[in-house]
């Protein structure tokens, strides 16, 4: 593979997290995650290296690899380690390892063709990870920041931080901002979705009075931003689904918060997994019925 195919197998790899098969996309997201935090931004790419290097040796798919489908989960595993524990040689060994298992997963999903992975190779080696750490090496893992406390909702924050908080950028709005912006450029429909999912999972948080610390941060809406763009097209049917399955999302994150699990992107896979379930079923159903 030649450098330049390779730099767009890296960027399609980051733009891939928000479905943007687009290196120029990739890189848009690159900056957003630059304005919170550059060593965030530097394990993504070495995430994102280190899964797709794995799927060149193992020889699988030029044509996924080009279009960073092995590289986008090893992107999220590369952010995640930068969050939940401290940068030293031992969690760089661990986000090789989780990068390279990330890679293995999304292949053994490739096997099937009923349901797509998602982030599904992600959540599994972060898990894996986190719960290692825990058992052996504790001292690695980073405390959990204090809750401030909140007393009324921050719009602008929700609103962009729930598209941030996807690659885990809850610090500054300006990561958000740009996410969108690189959706954008790439699909405009994609685009009104993340919108879309964005102001619902609010308009739901206010409703249900959900804890406004929460609802600042951006960890109420993000899987319904991942959901939205998954199954958001340009058919009335396919809003309906979106819908659907960001309710679902937005239920199963609160739960998970409440429950006090560390979700990851669980919620959105799941959800848009039992929406396509269902909504399979009823295709099925209609066409019995002719």
């Amino acid at each position: 593979m030649n450098k330049a195919i390779g730099l767009l197998s890296i960027g399609r790899g980051i733009g891939q997290v928000m479905f943007q098969n687009n290196a120029l996309s990739g890189a848009l997201m690159l900056v957003g995650i630059l304005c919170n935090s550059w060593q965030l931004a530097l394990l993504a790419v070495l995430g994102n290296v280190i899964s797709t290097l794995t799927a060149l040796i193992c020889k699988y798919s030029r044509e996924d690899i080009k279009n960073g489908l092995y590289g986008f989960n090893g992107t999220l595993v590369g952010i995640a380690v930068g969050v939940f524990m401290e940068v030293t040689w031992l969690s760089l060994l661990l986000l090789v390892i989780g990068a390279a298992l990330s890679t293995w997963i999304a292949r053994l999903f490739t096997l099937q063709h009923r349901l797509s992975g998602y982030t599904a190779p992600f959540i599994l080696s972060v898990w894996i990870l986190l719960m290692g750490c825990n058992w052996f090496y504790p001292s690695l893992l980073l405390p959990s920041s204090a809750a401030e406390v909140v007393q009324s909702p921050d719009l602008l924050a929700a609103f962009s931080l729930n598209i941030g908080q996807v690659m885990f950028q809850g610090d500054t709005i300006g990561a958000g901002l740009f996410f969108l912006l690189a959706i954008g450029i790439n699909s405009r429909i994609n685009a009104f979705y993340v919108v879309l999912a964005s102001s619902l999972s609010i308009f739901v948080a206010l409703l249900m009075e959900t804890d406004n610390v929460a609802l600042n941060a951006g960890l109420v809406g993000y899987n319904a931003v991942l959901c939205a763009i998954a199954l958001g097209g340009k058919s009335v049917q396919s809003g309906l689904w979106a819908v659907c399955s960001i309710l679902l999302s937005i239920l199963l994150q609160l739960l998970g918060m409440h429950w006090g699990i560390i979700t990851l992107t669980a919620p959105f896979v799941v959800s848009v997994w039992a929406v396509i379930i269902c909504r399979d079923f009823h295709t099925y159903n209609k066409r019995l019925l002719k």
